[in-house]
Order: structure tokens, then C-alpha cells, then sequence
């Protein structure tokens, strides 16, 4: 092999590394530019046996729902939609507040709200078991009581895009201790520090972090995506700002919804062929405090309310 056919070997090679590396340097993701994806919580369905009633005045379903609503909204990483919101879309699809929601149900159901995960299940356990032995202590007669409280839950993650399930699992969780005064009852949802403190708040607490613990999870394979909100002199606007994570000079493209195609054995959405028709990119994401963005138009035209915008 001569020397000026190695020189070319080498320049070639050079070539497709810079390529690939250069490439790779511009394929964003949603995680890379730190967009927030949003999440709705379904009040849970109660399963139990509904002896907590006479000293709860928040049902269980609805009381693990905003326990899991409130540490997602900690945790900083999503946008979840307000229970107000999600209660008058559910009135206005005569679904009601119960919690019994399908996996289609809320699927449609978050696409009206314009968010990529649902989150459901069931409380399937929420209660206390209390145990008594007789004993004695320095010759006293006393009774020792165990007492123990079990919290379960069988959660489901929606992706709302094609309403398939993507998670599910079933959470259990058992707290026990022993002594000679315990509050088996009188704490509730209503009163956040006592129920924190008592055993069945302990274990429901645990439920929850596992849940968020799923959700971290498997966000990463649901696909971030915004929409188009109006189109007005060449400015585009669109339903995220600032507050789900976008910057000035993002660049977003913009897809027209192609043809939807629904499997026939299952009737579940397999994804819709999609055209790309522009690309944008964001000069203001503070419009509504935060909640929209003005773009300016990089390429294409025609852009229509509800047209989605995705990093890719």
C-alpha cells in the first residue's frame, strides 16, 4: 500500500469521526435541555374495606393522591396539573372525581390537559391490625400491645400519547411497633402532622416515595412534546415558557398530526405519521409568568393551533 493511499485511508477516517462527533454534539434531547414533562394524578380508587371512614374525612383515594401530587410538585422535576383543573375536565367527561379511570379514559383525559404521563391505581390496603398479650412488668399485671399499620397501592403510568401502560406495580408497605400507649385511630389526611407521625402515615409515606421512585424511572422513555398555540405576523406561540424549562434561543421543530394508527386487535394508539413542516426558536419564554413562549420562525410556514412541537 503506498503512502498517499494511507494519507487518503486516515483523511477518510478523520472525516467520519468529525461527523459522527459533531452529530452527536447536536442530537438535544428533551433531558438535555432540562424541559419538564407533566404529569396529571388520578384520584385513586378505593379498594378497602372502608373501615377508616369514621375517622378520616378525606377519602383514602383522594388523601394518597395529593400525598403523591405534593411530592412530585417537591421534587422540582414536573409540571403536575392542579386537582381543580383535572376535577372539571373529569366533570366535564361525566367521569366524575371516583377514581375509576381507564387506561384510555385517561389518556384522552390527558391529552385534553396537554400532558405526556398519567398516573392511576387503586388503594387496595390502608389500615391498622392491633395485637394485645397479657404480660408483667416488676410484678404489675399489664397489657403490651402490638400494633402494626399496612398501606397498599396497585399504581398504573399512562402514556397519554398512545395510552399504553408503561408501568404498573403493586405497593406494599407494613409499619409495627410495640408499647404501652398507641393511637391506632384519631390522625387523618386532614391533619398532616399527626398522620405523619402515626404508623399508617409512616407506611403511606413509603408507598409514595416508591411511586415517585417509578415515575423517575420511566419518564425517560416518554416523549416530551408542546403545541403550537397561534401563529400571529410571523410570531409563533406556544403552551411552555420558562416554568417547564424553556430558554431563550431553544430550537424547537414543529410536526402536522398525520393519520392516527390504532392497532386492531388491541384499539390502542401505535402513534400517528407525523409530518415535520418548520422549525422555530424561542426569543421570550417568560409570556404568562412563564407558562408560554413568542418564538420566531427559523424555517417553514403555515403553522396551526395545536400543531406539536418537539425538540427533534
Amino acid at each position: 500500500m503506498d503512502f498517499r493511499r494511507i494519507l487518503n485511508l486516515r483523511k477518510s477516517f478523520y472525516l467520519a469521526f468529525s461527523l459522527l462527533f459533531f452529530s452527536n454534539i447536536f442530537l438535544v434531547s428533551a433531558q438535555d435541555m432540562k424541559l419538564k414533562k407533566r404529569i396529571a394524578v388520578f384520584v385513586f380508587e378505593d379498594k378497602t374495606d372502608k373501615s377508616w371512614r369514621w375517622w378520616n374525612r378525606k377519602g383514602v383515594g383522594e388523601g394518597m393522591a395529593d400525598m403523591l401530587t405534593t411530592e412530585l410538585v417537591k421534587s422540582g422535576e414536573y409540571i403536575v396539573i392542579e386537582r381543580q383543573e383535572l376535577d372539571r375536565i373529569l366533570a366535564e367527561q361525566k367521569l366524575g372525581a371516583s377514581g375509576i379511570v381507564t387506561p384510555q379514559s385517561a389518556a384522552e383525559i390527558g391529552k385534553v390537559l396537554g400532558v405526556e404521563l398519567a398516573v392511576v391505581g387503586s388503594v387496595t390496603e390502608f389500615g391498622y391490625k392491633k395485637n394485645s398479650t397479657g404480660g408483667s412488668i416488676k410484678g404489675l399485671g399489664i397489657g403490651v400491645k402490638s400494633q402494626s399499620a399496612t398501606v397498599g397501592i396497585d399504581c398504573r403510568l399512562i402514556n397519554t400519547t398512545t395510552a399504553e401502560i408503561i408501568a404498573a406495580d403493586n405497593v406494599l408497605k407494613e409499619k409495627s411497633t410495640k408499647g404501652l400507649k398507641l393511637r391506632a385511630h384519631g390522625v387523618s389526611f386532614n391533619d398532616q402532622n399527626s398522620f405523619d407521625e402515626s404508623l399508617v402515615g409512616k407506611a403511606a409515606r413509603e408507598a409514595v416515595e416508591d411511586i415517585v421512585g417509578m415515575v423517575n424511572n420511566n419518564m425517560p422513555n416518554v416523549t416530551w412534546q408542546a403545541k403550537v398555540v397561534t401563529e400571529k405576523n410571523g410570531v409563533v406561540y406556544i403552551n411552555v415558557g420558562s416554568e417547564h424549562g424553556v430558554s431563550s434561543g431553544d430550537v424547537f421543530m414543529i410536526y402536522q398530526k398525520g393519520e392516527e394508527l390504532i392497532d386492531p386487535d388491541t384499539g390502542i394508539s401505535l402513534g400517528s405519521v407525523d409530518k415535520k413542516i418548520g422549525e422555530i426558536k424561542v426569543t421570550n419564554p417568560g409570556i404568562g409568568n412563564g407558562k408560554a413562549s413568542q418564538c420566531s420562525i427559523v424555517s417553514g410556514s403555515g403553522f396551526n393551533k395545536g400543531d406539536f412541537v418537539r425538540v427533534q
